[in-house]
C-alpha cells in the first residue's frame, strides 16, 4: 500500500488507530514504513498534506521509540514539516539529535537560537552537521558547551573564522582532543598557530609543525620560551595572508610586540611588519605611519618613533636600518628575498656597530641562514 492509495481508504480516525497500536514496537514499525514512503514517493499537493497529518500524529506519540523512529527516518528529508522538526528538536535527546544533526529544514538563525537554549549533547549534534556556516560556528565556539566546541573543531564541513578559532582555544586551553582536531584542519591562521605552539606537545606538536609548515626551530624556540626570535619567522607567513594588522594586534594584546622584536624585524627587511607595528603602538592608521617612516624626513620618523613609545637609544639604529632598506631593492631574480635580507643584515651590521650583543648574535645567525638558503635555491635553479 502506498501513500497515494492510502488517502481514499483511511479516515483520520483510522490513521490515529493505526498509529496507536497495542505496543510501541508495533507503532514504530508502522511509522518506519510510512515515513520511508513519505520520504521517497512522488506526492501531489493533497498527498503532501495528508503525509503531514501522519507525521504530526507520529510526533505526538507518547512512546519515545515511535518519535525517535520518525526523527531518524526523516532526518534528511525536506518533507519533514518545519513545525514538527522544531517540536522534535525540543524533545528528549534520543529524538532530537538525529534531526538537529541532519535536517535541512532549519536555517542559520534557528540553529543559533537552538544552540543558545538546548543541552550540551544537542549543541554537539548541531556542531556536527555536514555544513556549518562561519556565523553559526562562531556562536558555538563562543557559547556552547565544551563537547560541542570539540565536535566542531573536528568537523571539516564547518567554516571556522578567526573568531571561532580564538574562542575555542581561549575557552578550553587544556582540551587536548580539541587541539588535535584543530591541528588536523586544512588551515589555521598564523596567529592561532602561534598560540597553539605553547598549548600542545608530543605528537600534536609535531603535527602542528608538519601540517602547517611552521619551521621546526621556530616551534622549538616558542615552546622553550625564546618567543621573540621565533615570532620573526611567523612575520613572513602573516604577510602572505594579507592579515598583518590582525597579527600585529594579536602580538600587542599578548604583550609580545616588543621594541627589540620590531628592531629585529626591521633588520631582516620585514618593513611591512614594522609599519603596522608602529601604527599599532602609536595609535595611528597604517597609511599615516607609512608616510612618517618613509616620506616625512628624519623628524617624521622620530615623531612616530616617540609616539610609539620606542626607546630613544634605538633611534640611530632604526634610522640607519630604514635608510638601508630604501637603498636596497629586490632584484627580481631567483630567491631575491633571501638575497635582499642577507644584504640588509650585512649593511646594518656594517653601518651600525653598537648593536646589542643579543641582537648581533641573532642577526649573524640569520645572515648565515639566508646565505645558505640563497645558495641552495640557486643550485636547485641551475
Amino acid at each position: 500500500m502506498t501513500v497515494q492509495t492510502m488517502r481514499p481508504e483511511l479516515s483520520e480516525n483510522d490513521i490515529i488507530r493505526l498509529m496507536k497500536g497495542e505496543s510501541s514496537e508495533e507503532r514504530a514499525t508502522v511509522a518506519h514504513r510510512l515515513c520511508r514512503r513519505i520520504a521517497t514517493d512522488v506526492l501531489t499537493e493533497d498527498e503532501r498534506l495528508f503525509a503531514e497529518e501522519i507525521i504530526q500524529v507520529l510526533a505526538q506519540d507518547t512512546a519515545e521509540l515511535v518519535r525517535r523512529t520518525l526523527s531518524v527516518t526523516l532526518r534528511n528529508s525536506p518533507r519533514l514539516p518545519h513545525k514538527v522538526a522544531t517540536q522534535l528538536a525540543q524533545d528528549v535527546e534520543s529524538v532530537a539529535i538525529p534531526v538537529l544533526e541532519n535536517s535541512p529544514v532549519f536555517n542559520d538563525e534557528e540553529l543559533i537560537e537552538l544552540v543558545l537554549s538546548v543541552t550540551a549533547a544537542k549543541q554537539a549534534a548541531i556542531a556536527g552537521r555536514e555544513k556549518v556556516s562561519s556565523t553559526l560556528a562562531e556562536v558555538i565556539c563562543e557559547h556552547a558547551d565544551e563537547i560541542a566546541v570539540e565536535t566542531i573543531s573536528g568537523n571539516a564541513g564547518a567554516e571556522m573564522s578567526d573568531r571561532a578559532f580564538e574562542h575555542s582555544i581561549e575557552r578550553f586551553p587544556a582540551n587536548e582532543n580539541m587541539h588535535e582536531n584543530l591541528v588536523m584542519r586544512d588551515h589555521i591562521p598564523v596567529h592561532i598557530a602561534e598560540k597553539m605552539v605553547s598549548l600542545v606537545s608530543g605528537q600534536v606538536f609535531d603535527m602542528l609543525i608538519n601540517r602547517h609548515e611552521l619551521p621546526a626551530q621556530m616551534a622549538i624556540d616558542l615552546a622553550a620560551g625564546a618567543r621573540e626570535r621565533a615570532t620573526i619567522d611567523l612575520v613572513e607567513q602573516a604577510d602572505r595572508t594579507n592579515d598583518m594588522s590582525r597579527f600585529v594586534s594579536q602580538l600587542n594584546l599578548n604583550g609580545r610586540l616588543t621594541h627589540s622584536l620590531i628592531m629585529r624585524a626591521l633588520c631582516v627587511g620585514h618593513m611591512h611588519f614594522v609599519e603596522h607595528a608602529l601604527a599599532e603602538l602609536s595609535g595611528v592608521p597604517h597609511s599615516r605611519a607609512w608616510l612618517m617612516i618613509h616620506d616625512a624626513g628624519p623628524l617624521g620618523l622620530q615623531a612616530i618613533f616617540d609616539r610609539a613609545g620606542m626607546h630613544r637609544k634605538l633611534l640611530p639604529a632604526f634610522r640607519a636600518a630604514v635608510s638601508v632598506f630604501h637603498e636596497l631593492e629586490l632584484d627580481g631574480g631567483t630567491n631575491d628575498k633571501a638575497r635582499f635580507r642577507m644584504r640588509m643584515i650585512e649593511r646594518v651590521l656594517t653601518q651600525f656597530q653598537a648593536i646589542p650583543k643579543e641582537d648581533l648574535d641573532y642577526l649573524l645567525e640569520k645572515l648565515d641562514a639566508y646565505a645558505e638558503q640563497a645558495k641552495r635555491r640557486e643550485e636547485t635553479a641551475a
